[in-house]
């Protein structure tokens, strides 16, 4: 990130005048960091050409929907976005609603290709300097580090940012870590927003669009053969977390694979497979040849094929498991 010469910084903060004559003055405010998920795997889909238009219209689609919601954008980070808002709530809230915004931008530009578009999102709440096209201070800081360490369609808030929520949306938060940020002595909460259990993501929805969803989740599943044990998992159901951790809903025991090494979870009626993992996860689609390879990246699964962890799936001594996508009537 990008920072002001020692003089300029001193000059901001104390509200001073600087060298060009433009003035500076602290604000409090919510500031939001987001950042486009799924987007290395499109452009090796779709090639460089597309791939940059539709990162390039996805962001500044983003933006308009957080100009409209009150949201002032500082500036456009490639495949992210650095926004300002007055209150906490509101950006809360504006994160959130994004994730109707994306599911509409994927199947009207994406289809049912094997990639979507997700998002990570980093907020917290405090001072701020903006100068240049660019602001500053330790909420900038800190909303960056939290957005550098969302996985994708996580939503992670700043202790500051938590505390000015009101009660109902603090239910709606796990304290799930403590991070070293730098330039902070202390390690920081962090705090992860349960965005599937936000009112504000479906009441903004018009009727006729909620009406398909549902009748989707009750159409839509997802089958997994794990080392001869079926688990279905419904577009209703929540993540299903796979890795070596005894808290994982699939639990692997397999030194490839990360202690949370992946997830499965149903995003927009779409079956996303995430990955964590310091190794990678390997994703071969009905009798393709050549399989879909994971670095902390997504996939959208579809149809049959096989996944495995931490190694090709042919290696005979890979961890593995076979999934079905269940789309019918669809």
């Amino acid at each position: 990130m990008s920072t002001l010469p020692d003089d300029g910084l001193i000059d901001a903060l104390s509200g001073n005048t600087n060298r060009t004559g433009e003035s500076a003055s602290q604000m409090e405010k919510a500031v939001l960091f987001a950042d486009l998920t799924g987007s290395t795997k499109l452009f090796e889909l779709q090639g460089n050409t597309v791939a940059t238009r539709v990162v390039t219209r996805c962001t500044q689609m983003l933006g308009k929907h957080f100009a409209r919601v009150g949201g002032h954008v500082v500036k456009y980070l490639g495949d992210g976005l650095l926004v300002l808002f007055d209150a906490s709530e509101t950006a809360l809230d504006a994160a959130a609603r994004t994730r109707d915004v994306l599911y509409d931008f994927n199947i009207e530009q994406l289809g049912r290709e094997r990639t979507s578009l997700g998002l990570k999102v980093g907020i917290e709440y405090g001072s701020v300097i903006e100068q240049h096209g660019d602001c500053y201070g330790d909420a900038v800081n800190v909303a960056a580090r939290l957005g550098d360490r969302a996985e994708s369609n996580e939503i992670l808030l700043g202790e500051a940012l938590y505390a000015r929520l009101p009660e109902m949306k603090r239910t709606l938060c796990t304290s799930i870590d403590r991070i070293a940020v730098k330039g902070k002595t202390g390690l920081l909460k962090v705090w992860r927003y349960d965005w599937r259990l936000s009112a504000e993501t479906t009441i903004t929805s018009p009727l006729s669009l909620l009406n398909e969803r549902v009748s989707m989740s009750m159409l839509q599943r997802a089958d997994l053969d794990i080392g001869g044990r079926h688990v279905q998992l419904l577009s209703t159901d929540g993540a299903l977390l796979i890795g070596r951790a005894e808290n994982c809903g699939m639990v692997v025991d397999d030194r490839r694979v990360s202690r949370r090494h992946a997830r499965i979870e149903w995003i927009g009626g779409q079956c996303t497979l995430t990955d964590f993992s310091s190794n990678g996860t390997w994703v071969r689609f009905g009798h393709e040849a050549e399989p879909v390879i994971l670095k902390r990246d997504n996939c959208v699964l579809h149809g049959r094929g096989t996944v495995g962890l931490g190694a090709a799936p042919e290696d005979p001594t890979a961890s593995v498991f076979n999934f079905q996508i269940i789309s019918d009537g669809i």
